[in-house]
């Protein structure tokens, strides 16, 4: 991975923050004090630490969706807390992508996360390094979202098929964000930048098939529907929401 000067980056990031809340990415330190790494979460749980949020921080994270939401099930909270990750992680590349040409360095030792908090309070990156437009991928998919899933998958036993299908949601749901942004600010070059962006990244084989190609329709489901009083998502591949299957006695 090629590492670039600050040439059109931001070096505090704030542009990103006129593109809404999930694009935000805070640099420095917390003001609550230091934070675990995004690496740290995807590792394996940690006994000897100071805390529950450093000890573990993605269980602590969907217990605590798992409170908040009421989620009957601790696979639909892991889901949920996977969707909203993804999609930060995605629209933070993407948004400084199509803004400056370039993206910032997501490496999960310098991506600090606050699964207490909420966007765009979450992230904070401790040293902000350019890179290529053409590193994407290899920061996004490959650093975050693999090991992310591989740690879901092996603690909630949440389906790979599911988790890319998040991802994939994630990934187009930051597109149409950012087109409507570039519409409405005269930039269309930044829309034509993110969306040619996302076109090649749909082209690897995890996202390859998780989005219907004539209606963007997910070919998974989150699993949304199943919360308390929770409906099906605009993409959701479902046109109602199933029935429960009566167990058999």
């Amino acid at each position: 991975m090629v590492l670039l000067l600050f040439v059109d980056l931001d070096p505090e990031l704030s542009a990103l923050n006129t593109l809404g809340g999930f694009f935000v990415l805070r640099t420095g330190v917390p003001p609550r004090g230091p934070l675990p790494t995004l690496a740290q979460a995807y590792g394996s749980p940690q006994v000897d630490t100071r805390d529950e949020v450093y000890a573990d921080p993605l269980t602590f994270r969907v217990r605590k969706v798992t409170q908040s939401l009421h989620v009957p099930e601790s696979r639909i909270a892991a889901s949920i807390a996977h969707q909203a990750l993804a999609a930060r992680l995605w629209s933070i590349a993407l948004g400084a992508a199509a803004l400056h040409g370039r993206l910032p360095d997501l490496d999960p030792k310098l991506l600090h996360w606050d699964p207490d908090g909420s966007a765009p309070d979450d992230l904070w990156l401790s040293e902000v390094r350019a890179l290529p437009v053409t590193a994407t991928d290899e920061v996004v998919r490959a650093g975050h979202l693999v090991p992310l899933a591989a740690a879901l998958h092996s603690r909630y036993r949440v389906s790979p098929g599911l988790l890319w299908g998040n991802a994939g949601s994630a990934l187009a749901g930051a597109v149409r964000q950012l087109d409507r942004w570039a519409r409405a600010n005269n930039r269309t070059e930044a829309g034509d930048r993110a969306r040619g962006l996302a076109s090649a990244l749909f082209a690897h084989p995890d996202l390859s098939g998780t989005l219907d190609p004539r209606t963007l329709r997910r070919r998974s489901c989150c699993l949304y529907y199943r919360l308390p009083g929770g409906g099906l998502c605009g993409d959701c591949c479902f046109d109602r929401p199933p029935r429960p299957v009566p167990r058999r006695s």
